[in-house]
């Protein structure tokens, strides 16, 4: 990382922020959180979610300080870890509008946002990240096997911290597939039920 800061937390509690939260009165909270500490490391808890992700969003910024945002998705577990400080994934062809490259061509700082609407989770990852192009093996890699994508280069994310959220105002939201294989199973399940009932009657 570019910065040296005194907390992780101080990646995203800027002193602009601190003074706000004095103003508002969450300082004094925000500082005991501080002293315990944001995550710096990919422990097995965030692999673990990571692993279950089949989407999230990637913020950028271009060096003038506009945000953009972009949505990348794909298999479960398309956003791989590969060790305790990077994550990686293949960036697949898309509109070619290249926002997200050319941010990160004049500003390498980046961010991660990562919502399980099953279970009302998400998870905030700040870091820098960098566009490979030239690697076929790594790009090979990091592609789900089976997935029908092109993938025209690569991401890879340097994480400085990251902290998670509670559940409030999160939506309960499943999967249409993860529907479709419960209604499936509950109507099969009916099925074997009513061929039982029929042979006790006959």
């Amino acid at each position: 990382m570019s910065e040296t800061h005194v907390y992780p937390s101080d990646v995203a509690f800027t002193p602009a922020v601190k003074s706000i939260q004095a103003r508002k009165g969450s300082r004094e909270h925000y500082a005991q959180a501080e002293q315990r500490g944001w995550r710096t490391e990919i422990d097995e808890n965030l692999a673990a979610f990571l692993g279950e992700a089949n989407s999230f969003f990637l913020a950028t910024a271009s060096a003038s300080g506009q945000p953009y945002i972009q949505h990348r998705g794909g298999p479960p577990g398309f956003l791989k870890v590969l060790d305790k400080h990077t994550l990686a994934f293949a960036d697949y062809a898309g509109n070619r509008q290249y926002i997200t490259q050319g941010n990160l061509a004049e500003n390498p700082k980046a961010y991660i946002f990562v919502m399980d609407y099953v279970h009302r989770r998400r998870v905030k990852i700040w870091g820098e990240a960098r566009v490979v192009e030239d690697d076929a093996a790594l790009t090979q890699s990091l592609m789900p096997k089976g997935y029908r994508a092109r993938p025209e280069q690569v991401i890879l994310f340097t994480v400085a911290a990251w902290d998670t959220n509670c559940p409030q105002h999160i939506p309960q939201k499943f999967d249409a597939a993860d529907v479709a294989a419960a209604l499936a199973a509950r109507d099969a399940r009916i099925a074997e039920l009513e061929a039982e009932v029929a042979a006790l009657k006959s």
